[in-house]
C-alpha cells in the first residue's frame, strides 16, 4: 500500500495540478460598480475558430464586467478579452441607433472571431430593447439590459449611440459618436 500513496509534499503540487486541468478559476467576480483595481489573473478565453486549445489572457479592467443579456443569459465580458472589442451604447427609440444597426451586423459579420461586438442598452423597457434587436435583425450579436445604466455611468456615456472601442489589450482605443464610414474606418484601424 505504501508504493500507492502519493508524499506529503507532493499533494500541493498534485492538486495544484488537477485544479489547473479542470479549469478552477481565480478571477473574482467584479461588478460594474466595483471594478478591480487592475488586471485580474489570467483567465482562459475562448478559442479561435478552429484552434484546438485556448491560450491564457489577461482579462483587462475595462472587461470585468458581466451583465444579463436581453435574452436572460448572462454574459461575462472578460470572454472578449485577447482581441478588440467595441462596446456600443444604445436605446431602443433612437433613430441614430436604428441607423447604425445594419453597419454594426455587416461588421460582426465581416469581423466575426476577430473582433467582440457588445450591445448594451438603456433608456428603455426589456419588450422595446427586444423589439428593437428583432426589427433591425441583430441578434447574433449579444445585448446587456442596463436599464439602471450602471455600465453606462461605468463607462461615462452621457447619450445614446456612442462606441467605446477597446485594443486588443483593452486599453480605450475611441470613445465617441462615430458615423457609419467612421466606424467603419476605427475597425479596420482596430483590426490591422
Amino acid at each position: 500500500m505504501s508504493g500507492s500513496r502519493v508524499p506529503r509534499l507532493l499533494l500541493p503540487l498534485a492538486l495544484t495540478a488537477v485544479l489547473a486541468a479542470a479549469g478552477c478559476g481565480t478571477t473574482p467576480d467584479a461588478s460594474p460598480e466595483a471594478p478591480a483595481a487592475g488586471p485580474s489573473p489570467a483567465a482562459a478565453a475562448p478559442p479561435a475558430s478552429g484552434a484546438a486549445t485556448a491560450e491564457a489572457v489577461t482579462v483587462p479592467k475595462t472587461l470585468t464586467f458581466s451583465g444579463t443579456t436581453l435574452s436572460g443569459a448572462k454574459f461575462d465580458a472578460g470572454s472578449m478579452a485577447g482581441k478588440p472589442a467595441i462596446l456600443w451604447f444604445w436605446a431602443p427609440w433612437c433613430a441614430t441607433c436604428a441607423s447604425e444597426a445594419q453597419s454594426l451586423s455587416d461588421i460582426h459579420d465581416e469581423y466575426a472571431g476577430r473582433l467582440g461586438i457588445l450591445g448594451i442598452a438603456s433608456l428603455g423597457s426589456a419588450a422595446e430593447m427586444d423589439d428593437f434587436v428583432a426589427d433591425f435583425e441583430l441578434a447574433e450579436i449579444p445585448h446587456l439590459n442596463d436599464k439602471a445604466g450602471k455600465l453606462w455611468k461605468r463607462f461615462g456615456i452621457v447619450q445614446q449611440s456612442w462606441y467605446v472601442m477597446l485594443d486588443r489589450t483593452g486599453k480605450v482605443a475611441y470613445k465617441g459618436y462615430l458615423d457609419d464610414l467612421q466606424l467603419t474606418e476605427k475597425v479596420k484601424e482596430l483590426t490591422a
